[in-house]
């Protein structure tokens, strides 16, 4: 049954989406305000479930491509949000009729709240991963055979492109170069979907999944209840490591924000007694004294000790005390074929795919082998 997103709903839905973001998917309180302004200006925007969403209908993803870390201080308009849907419509010749987000995580589920607002729109309560991956391809869709091209772009300064590529890796290559030049952020629609290819390769539920994240965290601290347990029960995951951040690596390269982030435990009995984390964008790799935990596609998330709010990947300092959790990804980014477009081998590591409960991924050892 299809609902409403007003602007009481955005703080929560900001705040669930930065946890699932697993550090990337951009600033949450950018991503809010945005929203914020678009629905003050425009009105409530009306969300429909995969459900309902008529078989023949026009879908596009809207998103923000670029580095986190660019985005804090190079804020998005309106104008800008709203001109890659346009130039996509236009370009297909067909009214576009829904809006869905690439990725749940952080401020790329906000930004299409404010592109269905602005264009008076339903936005679909789905998304294309259930989480947050670095790179355009890194979508269920893409498994599906779904193309992300033709893919519309535009900057801060009105130019706006629209490509299109032989494949959905292209599609970020292209568009990535693009990018870095235009500033290391643009946004992005695409991943042109029929009702029935939605309903088929996307992941129901996200964006109430956001808001059921985000009030739990709010409750609990209401409540003076652990928000982090409260979190890690609505993932179904576990607390890997609670300690305080000692060192941090972090630059901004070919359009990612790309480092690592060593813990320091916070017992002096705890062992073992340091966890680095590796990140492009989102974190990729848990490792506690050398000994990998869990591995992308998984989900691992740094929220703060006692507030259990989430901190991304941008905002990680010295001196912060954690805690990191993990939960478990959507089952389809378990294959094989999956593994081949999000696995750690992927990102140049040369391990198998660690599961949230310890457990390692049968099908990469498989393929490794």
């Amino acid at each position: 049954m299809s609902w409403t997103i007003t602007s009481d709903d955005i703080h929560d839905l900001a705040r669930g989406a930065a946890v699932l973001g697993t550090g990337g998917g951009g600033d949450p309180y950018i991503g809010a305000l945005l929203a914020a302004q678009a629905l003050a200006e425009h009105g409530d925007v009306t969300v429909a479930t995969l459900d309902e969403v008529p078989a023949d209908a026009v879908v596009l993803t809207v998103a923000m491509m670029g580095a986190p870390t660019v985005m804090v201080e190079k804020l998005p308009s309106l104008d800008e949000v709203v001109a890659p849907v346009h130039a996509l419509g236009t370009h297909l010749g067909r009214p576009v009729t829904h809006i869905a987000c690439a990725e749940v995580g952080g401020v790329n589920s906000t930004i299409p709240i404010a592109a269905a607002a602005a264009l008076g729109l339903p936005l679909i309560d789905a998304d294309g991963m259930g989480r947050a991956f670095p790179e355009l391809q890194m979508v269920l869709p893409t498994l599906y055979g779904i193309t992300a091209s033709p893919l519309a772009f535009g900057d801060e300064k009105g130019n706006v492109g629209v490509l299109q590529t032989v494949d959905n890796s292209w599609t970020e290559r292209i568009a990535r170069v693009a990018c870095v030049e235009m500033g290391c952020s643009v946004m992005i629609s695409g991943f042109p979907m029929s009702g029935d290819q939605a309903r088929a390769a996307l992941v129901p539920g996200s964006l109430a999944h956001c808001i059921e994240i985000g009030r739990g965290i709010t409750a609990a601290r209401a409540e003076k209840a652990d928000p982090v347990e409260r979190t890690v029960a609505l993932l179904g995951g576990r607390e890997l490591f609670a300690g305080k951040v000692v060192d941090v690596e972090r630059g901004t390269t070919a359009g990612f924000a790309r480092g690592r982030a060593r813990i320091e435990g916070a017992d002096a009995a705890q062992a073992p007694s340091a966890m680095t984390l590796s990140f492009q964008n989102e974190h990729l790799i848990a490792e506690v004294d050398g000994r990998t935990l869990v591995t992308t596609p998984d989900l691992i998330i740094v929220l703060e000790h006692d507030s259990g709010l989430p901190i991304t990947t941008e905002a990680l300092r010295y001196g912060q005390r954690v805690r990191v959790i993990s939960a478990p990804s959507d089952e389809r980014w378990h294959s094989p074929e999956a593994l081949a477009l999000v696995g750690p081998e992927y990102f140049g590591y040369d391990r198998p795919a660690h599961r949230f409960d310890g457990t390692v991924d049968a099908d990469l050892e498989e393929t490794a082998a």
